[in-house]
């Protein structure tokens, strides 16, 4: 059996581990990768890529539809599936080489193509070699939660780990669950032509603000999906090319027949095959407990992103990877800071929201707030595209320090950016306003919101007497 020891060793090849191992080889630190399944993990050939791949497709199809609001003439599009297909694989295919083998090899990095399972505190065995660490960082991703409903097993269906290899349109795809993942892909398919129906348990994307998700189940509603809230599914039958779900709700029983079937229900964190009572690493079906500089119970061993049961985004995981390099490199305590994460669905109308929303914020500092909307239909630019569907909301202290700010409208998670500032404090409700925005634009709206925080005081009764007092002296 071969024997490696180096100075770090990261489990698994997805955006959080490849962000490690990219980074500690390029700073001198000698690096084992473990990745048993597909280099890019879940982002890559899974998750963000092929689903904005698909996204894109269902919003071309929906511009021809649009079109001639216009002036412009248009048809109604026709899909074919196998050509979007191969539009997923080639867009897959042309980043693929980043996260590949041979970039990590050229830069230094050791890839051992196999399960890695710990044997002790400070050492891993994965396909046949035993590697020692300095520091291990886990970084094993998540899988789509399978739901307990009874007859599930015996009935075909799709995750977001193969509904991407649809070679024809479903007839009727039916979603259990109304997360974002469901909700973009349950439009996205109803645009490209498929009947579409939602099952979700409580209300469609419960972390967001649900004032904006009004705006998005609006837009899924006139798109023609069928979205069936406070819906328990209690089984699921197969006959013959049909899958019917039954569903209990305030009205009582219900079946819905589809031809397909999508869960979207959660995702569970990948940690059962790395033997972590070998390495003293305690943990639970959330995932890896850590401290906030992402240490485990055994302070050799990171864990970050999915596996850590933190946010489930790639974004979140790349920070994380930042944040373990600075500590196991340099000796560095950096801590996560958890003030402004960002995140967005990529529905039309998008949804971006970071720092608190309004529910959280009252929970955690009362009724002394300030919310400030500006709606998009007050935006000239919205207007010219025919794109006013949509609100930005700000929830701020009393004194303008602001808490959180979520958009629902076009490109809204372009527009979230500076707000992320401002929920660290970098950036105040005062600049915001005062900034000189490009005309016209959509970011006017984050200015308009900004400059709504002054205008009670601007155009108050004193302003007014103090206007007219300084008048009397020409």
């Amino acid at each position: 059996m071969e024997r490696l020891t180096v100075d770090i060793c990261v489990i698994g090849g997805g955006s959080a581990g490849l962000s490690v191992a990219a980074g500690a080889s390029q700073l001198g630190a000698s690096v084992v990768l473990c990745e048993r399944h597909k280099m890019g993990g879940d982002c890559l050939n899974f998750g963000c890529v092929p689903s904005k791949s698909v996204i894109a497709a269902a919003e071309h199809a929906e511009s021809m539809r649009r079109s001639r609001l216009f002036g412009v003439g248009g048809a109604a599009p026709i899909v074919d599936y196998r050509t979007l297909r191969d539009h997923v694989r080639g867009v897959i295919a042309a980043i693929a080489p980043t996260d590949s083998v041979e970039r990590f090899t050229g830069l230094g990095v050791q890839v051992i193509d196999a399960s890695a399972r710990f044997v002790a505190a400070d050492e891993i065995e994965a396909g046949g070699t035993r590697v020692r660490a300095r520091r291990f960082v886990i970084a094993t991703g998540s899988s789509p939660a399978v739901p307990p409903i009874p007859g599930l097993n015996a009935a075909p269906y799709l995750t977001n780990e193969t509904v991407f290899d649809l070679d024809e349109r479903p007839r009727h795809l039916i979603v259990i669950g109304g997360g974002p993942i469901g909700c973009e892909l349950a439009q996205a398919h109803r645009r490209l032509g498929a009947e579409v129906t939602v099952l979700e348990m409580a209300r469609i994307m419960p972390k967001d603000d649900p004032e904006l998700v009004d705006f998005v189940r609006q837009r899924l509603v006139s798109d023609g999906v069928a979205l069936v809230e406070g819906a328990r599914v209690t089984a699921i039958e197969r006959a013959g090319d049909d899958i019917t779900a039954v569903i209990e709700t305030d009205e009582g029983q219900r079946r819905i027949i589809g031809s397909h079937l999508l869960l979207a229900a959660g995702r569970r964190p990948n940690l059962s095959d790395l033997d972590l009572a070998a390495a003293g690493v305690k943990h639970s079906a959330t995932g890896v407990e850590v401290d906030a500089r992402l240490r485990t119970s055994n302070p050799r061993i990171f864990a970050i992103g999915d596996a850590s049961g933190g946010p489930q985004f790639t974004h979140m995981a790349n920070y994380h990877a930042g944040i373990v390099i600075r500590n196991a490199l340099f000796r560095w305590p950096a801590k996560v800071d958890g003030r402004a994460i960002p995140w967005v669905t990529f529905t039309e109308p998008e949804l971006a929201q970071v720092g608190l929303t309004e529910e959280a914020a009252r929970q955690r500092h009362g009724d002394g707030l300030r919310i400030l909307r500006w709606p998009f239909h007050e935006n000239d630019r919205a207007q010219a595209q025919r794109a006013v569907e949509g609100l930005i909301k700000v929830v701020a202290t009393r004194r303008g320090k602001v808490l959180g700010a979520g958009i629902v409208g076009a490109h809204a998670g372009e527009l979230i950016l500076p707000w992320g500032l401002a929920c660290l404090g970098k950036v105040k409700l005062s600049d915001l306003a005062s900034m000189i925005a490009p005309y016209p634009t959509l970011s006017e709206v984050s200015k308009r919101a900004a400059g709504s925080y002054f205008t009670p005081k601007l155009f108050s009764p004193r302003t007014r007497a103090v206007v007219r007092f300084l008048a009397r002296f020409g």
